[in-house]
């Protein structure tokens, strides 16, 4: 059964009438079981059919985390589609062109705010055949030929199976362990994004490989908060929960992730580096809030977790006394703090998608919280190393998951050969034939594989940014969009492992001497210049205009306009003029710090 579609039918088969998922509306939980999560599929998968969906058809889906998005999901794959997730943060020119690029023919949306997006490019998408929205509110009256409802696409579906009771059926049979199941866009270095073609026998190895080393069951329960179009989410959302039967808890809104996870108590935890850290800070926070007591208490009982962690990451043996004291600590202090969280359920958490601090990491173990990092990238359906519970290990991201092999390449690249990696990207032979070279996956970055089988990054060989909330960002991208404008220069893009974007700037000197002059404002060097609070202003109005095209994450929060030109034969430019990273980034290191420190963004 090595296709999503078959382990799904039979997963239904097995659960029926346990419940599947749930979903917070109005202040009530409402549950959908194994049996209606196939029932809607059915119809909406039917719908599709009905509608024209040919095999191996690609349909885009847009929104929050919520059943109708899994559902849709499923229902594309099971009629042989392929899906294809869209960022809900994305401008409009994004998804325009996620759209145009995937070839797609159907458009499932979420609401008002993402039909709006569509609406701006409708005329430049004519493959698309329908748009399905599925949260009404605010459309209770429009009225548009391409448009249809969630609900009115599921009658469709309903009235086909009626008519033809096998045609569901007989269409999850065609679909193939080969078949490409979904496209992931994923930034590349250069230019716009890549969809990387996951199969049928990617994701289902994956779904079983995730939980061979660190098991999970029908009984479990996770939560469901990341971007659905990201491959971490649907290793759980998706793929773990048709593996294993598990119950998927779906979110109220982004707002709400703190509250949601002490109601659900989850039994499996993940998140972003960015989520963990949050957590770790608003701990701090409060306990800089508390009586002297019990900060005493709490601090004391952290170092004897800090000792025992030490120990334990460096696979070193705990001493008994050791072991009794922390676990006194554990009952009187750690405990209380878990079920605070909404971690007193969590037998195991992952940090993925970018680089957690060992401190976030330690911090967590020391209180008891088992988290571990995992390692891979979208073109490796997600995983390629993980730590095992009890046996996380310093400063490293794991050992290969069982029936992965990975290897590092004379100049430090990590290669990886598995059943996870991709098929290659859509329409980019060249780019395919980049990362893949004789069934290794090149991953892009540096590391070594220490004594005990244990991977360790060093360093990314590319420039591409992943931000502390796991989003990858070509900064390119975003460097040619600034500048566009005549008054900037070039301009330099910061954000790998941070927060939020920033930039560097290098103003062009001709253009802003002019708006200077005419402006009447004062300077006499060009330091005086990129200091001038109008020349500030000037360039920020410029940054606005940018990050009306980009996505949240991508959008630059801060910048500093740097004080001096930039000489190739400083080394600060390449004879083309090419701005060296590297070389800047040093070079103007504390000027980066002061745009991190103060207020925290993003």
């Amino acid at each position: 059964m090595e296709t999503a579609p078959k382990i799904f039918r039979e997963t239904v088969r097995k659960h029926q009438d346990r419940v599947a998922m749930r979903k917070k509306e109005h202040g009530l939980w409402h549950d959908l079981t194994w049996n209606d999560y196939y029932r809607m599929a059915k119809w909406v998968g039917s719908g599709l059919l009905a509608l024209g969906l040919e095999k191996g058809d690609t349909v885009s889906i847009i929104g929050d985390n919520c059943p109708e998005w899994v559902i849709a999901d499923m229902a594309i794959q099971c009629a042989g589609g392929i899906v294809v997730g869209i960022y809900a943060t994305n401008a409009w020119q994004q998804v325009e062109y996620v759209i145009q690029n995937s070839e797609s023919k159907f458009f499932f949306v979420e609401n008002e705010e993402q039909l709006d997006k569509w609406l701006n490019f409708r005329e430049n998408a004519p493959l698309l055949k329908k748009v399905i929205v599925w949260d009404l509110e605010g459309l209770r009256h429009f009225s548009d030929p391409m448009v249809m409802t969630f609900d009115e696409l599921m009658e469709t579906g309903k009235q086909a199976s009626e008519k033809d009771p096998e045609l569901f059926e007989k269409r999850i049979d065609s679909v193939m362990p080969e078949d490409v199941a979904m496209l992931i866009y994923t930034s590349g270095t250069t230019g716009p994004p890549k969809g990387a073609m996951l199969t049928q026998r990617n994701l289902t190895w994956m779904g079983k490989a995730i939980t061979k080393d660190n098991p999970m069951h029908d009984k479990d329960e996770v939560m469901s908060f990341l971007p659905l179009c990201h491959v971490f989410e649907q290793l759980f959302s998706v793929m773990g929960h048709i593996t294993h039967g598990f119950v998927v808890n779906f979110i109220e809104s982004p707002d709400t992730v703190t509250d949601n996870m002490i109601e659900i108590s989850p039994t499996v935890g993940y998140a972003v580096p960015r989520i963990w850290e949050k957590y770790y800070s608003a701990i701090y926070i409060k306990m800089s809030d508390a009586t002297w007591f019990k900060r005493m208490v709490f601090y004391g009982a952290l170092k004897l977790g800090r000792k025992r962690a030490t120990l334990s990451m460096n696979f070193k043996k705990i001493p008994r006394s050791l072991e009794i004291l922390y676990w006194i600590a554990y009952f009187s202090v750690f405990r209380k703090l878990k079920e605070r969280l909404g971690f007193d359920r969590m037998r195991i958490a992952y940090s993925g998608a970018a680089p957690i601090s060992p401190d976030v990491l330690h911090f967590f173990q020391s209180i008891g919280v088992n988290l571990i990092e995992g390692y891979g990238q979208t073109e490796g359906t997600g995983v390629t190393c993980v730590s095992r519970v009890g046996k996380a290990k310093f400063g490293t991201v794991g050992p290969p998951l069982t029936g992965t092999e990975v290897k590092i390449a004379e100049d430090g690249e990590i290669l990886v050969r598995s059943p996870s990696v991709f098929k290659g990207y859509y329409k980019n032979p060249e780019a395919t034939a980049e990362t893949l070279k004789d069934g290794w996956l090149h991953s892009g970055d540096v590391g070594m594989i220490d004594e005990d089988g244990y991977l360790k990054i060093t360093d990314r060989k590319k420039d591409i940014i992943v931000t502390a909330g796991g989003k990858n960002i070509t900064p390119q991208y975003i460097e040619n969009k600034l500048k566009f404008s005549p008054y900037i220069n070039d301009a330099v893009v910061i954000g790998d492992r941070r927060k939020f974007m920033s930039s560097l700037i290098m103003i062009d000197e001709d253009n802003v001497v002019k708006y200077a002059q005419d402006k009447k404002v004062q300077f006499s060097t060009y330091k005086d210049l990129t200091h001038a609070p109008e020349i500030i202003k000037l360039i920020q109005g410029e940054i606005n205009k940018v990050n009306e095209s980009l996505s949240r994450v991508e959008q630059i929060k801060k910048f500093t306009i740097l004080p001096k030109k930039l000489y190739e034969e400083d080394g600060e430019v390449t004879p083309t003029m090419k701005v060296k990273r590297k070389y800047v980034n040093e070079a103007f290191k504390d000027l980066i710090e002061a745009m991190y420190k103060g207020k925290s963004e993003g």
